[in-house]
């Protein structure tokens, strides 16, 4: 069921993406002004994680990004053998969500390539941004961007964007109730498509990779990206694990207090672990243990009264 979750909620973040951009890129090859923007393409990536958190997020968790579950396993004790299989199912759902946008658009494709092989330049635009196989897989556009600067561009909006998960995630954070998360985490990803997405950007290595191995079954060898590849896959990963650190040890604040709205959110979130409650401690839930029980609102609200309560004992 979670990894199910997991593969249809990246499939609603792409499937509404993919859509959006093969309306610009067919739009544009065929002349056809007004069928996309930027500004709608980063609406349609936003409305699909909205889909993805509500529909799935309380099922696995919601993570929906490799560099999320890697971040959760090395910070948050989610265990790895179970990260690896959200990670496949991640990329599982990329992959079927290209493979129906490309059915759904064969035709208007197949019109854009014969066009672009009357022009000419078939060859030089179909592995660009503005070519049909740039629907699915990322490329730089040429003379553009370079490597070093794609880099860059990918990095600091993945750091950003995971300082905002982050955020959303922090049960201290008053200004952001669970009820608000994805709408905040939506924006993010919007932001980062609008400013961003024309010196080219990926934000998701499930969306990256699931899509460009789709992008490899049509295209074959020469849609591989070249070196931009590995930018887009894994440069997402660092920059979050960067990001996670940077907000624990500047932005956290362990004297504020885990808001009353935030409890249901802790358990569904800790429910995707195990965790054990030991004989010596019924009080006690241990994060990083792997035992079958799994905690309750009342395990989490019994520990922080009991803590109270020992507070005012010495006071």
């Amino acid at each position: 069921m979670e990894c199910f979750a997991e593969a249809l909620g990246v499939f609603f973040y792409v499937y509404f993406g993919l859509g959006s951009t093969a309306a610009w890129v067919i739009g544009n090859i065929l002349k056809q002004s007004g069928l996309s923007s930027v500004f709608q393409i980063g609406f349609a990536y936003a409305f699909g994680i909205l889909f993805a958190i509500g529909v799935c997020a309380s099922t696995s968790g919601g993570h929906f990004n490799p560099c999320v579950t890697v971040a959760f396993t090395i910070f948050r004790g989610f265990p790895p053998l179970k990260a690896v299989r959200y990670i496949v199912a991640q990329i599982l759902g990329a992959y079927i969500a290209s493979a129906l946008v490309y059915n759904q658009w064969k035709v208007l494709i197949v019109e854009s390539e014969l066009l672009l092989k009357q022009a000419g330049v078939y060859e030089t635009t179909i592995f660009t941004p503005n070519g049909p196989a740039g629907i699915f897989a990322l490329y730089l556009l040429p003379g553009a961007q370079t490597l070093p600067r794609a880099f860059l561009n990918e990095f600091v909006n993945c750091f950003v964007l995971a300082l905002v998960i982050w955020a959303a995630l922090d049960p201290t954070s008053f200004m952001i109730p669970p009820v608000m998360a994805p709408f905040i985490i939506a924006a993010a990803y919007a932001g980062s498509i609008w400013g961003y997405a024309a010196p080219a950007i990926s934000l998701n290595s499930a969306r990256d990779i699931g899509c460009r191995l789709f992008a490899l079954t049509i295209w074959g060898k020469s849609a591989a990206g070249g070196s931009y590849a590995a930018i887009a896959a894994l440069v997402n990963i660092p920059a979050t694990l960067l990001a996670a650190v940077v907000y624990e040890l500047f932005l956290v604040d362990s004297d504020r207090v885990v808001a009353g709205s935030h409890l249901e959110f802790m358990n569904v979130a800790a429910n995707h672990r195990r965790h054990p409650r030991p004989a010596e401690d019924d009080n006690h839930v241990d994060a990083d243990d792997s035992s079958q029980e799994k905690p309750t609102i009342a395990m989490y609200e019994q520990a922080t009264g009991n803590s109270g309560a020992h507070k005012d004992s010495q006071a």
